[in-house]
């Protein structure tokens, strides 16, 4: 899950991160008075207007814009940025609508950094990364100056330390700074840390992070991403319990894929892709199983999965049709493989719901269906009763390798 920076913002200052002052407009109006407020409470007439999208590059973009002129000049950067589809390196060419603005003070700035966590899987630490080089892409910076990122991993026995705080603010060169600069990182990464930890996040980002000519440290940024595993323990009520964040107050649905944001509310899995297969499988490690032998007999047709969609092991027949009717709504499917292994799930409950939803859409495009397992052969008798045009498959490579001359022979 994805939150809008000035959201991120309003959970860094709960953790005692510093940030500029701001505040989210949703109007032109808003903006204008938000500047207005600005000017009062800094002395400044300089605020910077910003568009809220769930995706990076936004000033590349045309989506970051700094007005000197006050709040009228505010406003008219409001009424450019607000409403416009914003392209940037992240959104695609399609882009992204902009629907929300941060109207944020502007600040004296000296320089500019880039510090950023994430969760290493393979040491299955936290690591956080660090660089001099604020402001520009980091996968840029990973590529060709890869020696200018300072990486420390933190043991989760003990927590992030000190002298790894340190050891990052020395390599950024802090030194030079007042003499307070590096203690200010060492408390702001600390409760970084503590950000990280308490809210389930899978990623925390601040480019750039900057310090200001009088030497202090501040998130001019923050972009941060949660792990939808612990949504649990973000409901409303345990929100109030403990103190963390509430999702459901954070979650911006215009900003989500349509049809994920259906699936989840289906209690589905899935995630959207480029191909043009439409997969349904039962199981995470089968439908990533499924999604590669498709990538591997279709690579050179240009055949690729056009989802990933796990139904789980204890699927109704409705959530097996809903899921149906999910892949056959995209415009880039051009055929579906439904490739099943029924255990705790029943290969008739996928049966009669693929039927349903075939039915109901009127199916046009080829479909492969590999059933094993409980009732399958009951499975099997509801597909061939079923008067479409289904095409069995013994095994998977069978089905992908149908599923390649199916979409080989529309061209």
């Amino acid at each position: 899950m994805k939150i809008h920076e000035y959201q991120g913002k309003q959970i860094f200052q709960k953790y005692g991160v510093p940030i500029p002052k701001g505040y989210p407009a949703f109007t032109v109006e808003e903006a204008e008075s938000a500047a207005k407020r600005l000017a009062a409470e800094t002395g400044s007439g300089v605020v910077v207007v910003k568009a809220q999208i769930h995706a990076g590059g936004r000033g590349k973009g045309g989506g970051v814009k700094v007005a000197k002129g006050g709040a009228a000049e505010a406003r008219q950067l409001a009424e450019k940025i607000l409403g416009m589809q914003l392209v940037t390196h992240q959104t695609g060419p399609e882009g992204q609508k902009v629907r929300r603005l941060y109207i944020e003070q502007g600040l004296d700035i000296d320089r500019e950094l880039y510090l950023g966590a994430v969760i290493d899987r393979d040491r299955r630490r936290i690591v956080f990364m660090a660089s001099t080089e604020g402001g520009v892409e980091i996968e840029k910076v990973a590529a060709e100056t890869p020696e200018k990122i300072l990486t420390v991993h933190v043991d989760p026995t003990v927590g992030l330390q000190a002298f790894q705080a340190r050891q990052l603010a020395f390599g950024l060169g802090l030194l030079k700074h007042k003499k307070d600069t590096v203690s200010q990182f060492v408390k702001l990464i600390s409760s970084l840390y503590e950000v990280f930890v308490e809210e389930d996040c899978t990623l925390l980002e601040i480019n750039p992070l900057v310090v200001l000519k009088n030497g202090d440290i501040v998130a001019l940024d923050a972009k941060i991403n949660f792990d939808d595993s612990a949504d649990y323990r973000h409901t409303p009520a345990a929100a109030q319990a403990t103190g963390r964040a509430n999702w459901d107050e954070l979650r911006d649905p215009t900003e989500e894929d349509p049809v994920e944001l259906e699936a989840k509310q289906a209690g589905l899995n899935y995630v959207s892709l480029d191909g043009n297969v439409g997969c349904l499988v039962n199981g995470a490690g089968l439908a990533m199983a499924t999604m590669d032998i498709i990538k591997h007999y279709g690579e050179k047709s240009g055949v690729a999965p056009a989802n990933f969609l796990d139904v789980g092991g204890g699927a109704t027949q409705e959530q097996v049709t809903k899921a149906f009717k999910m892949i056959l709504s995209s415009p880039k499917v051009k055929a579906i493989f439904v490739n099943i292994f029924g255990g705790i799930m029943k290969c008739d409950v996928i049966a009669a719901g693929v039927v349903a939803a075939a039915k109901d859409l009127g199916l046009k495009v080829p479909l492969v269906v590999r059933l094993e397992g409980t009732n399958v052969e009951l499975g099997r008798k509801i597909l061939n009763e079923s008067g479409l045009a289904i095409s069995a498959a013994s095994n998977m490579a069978d089905g992908a390798q149908q599923i390649v001359r199916a979409i080989s022979g529309q061209r």
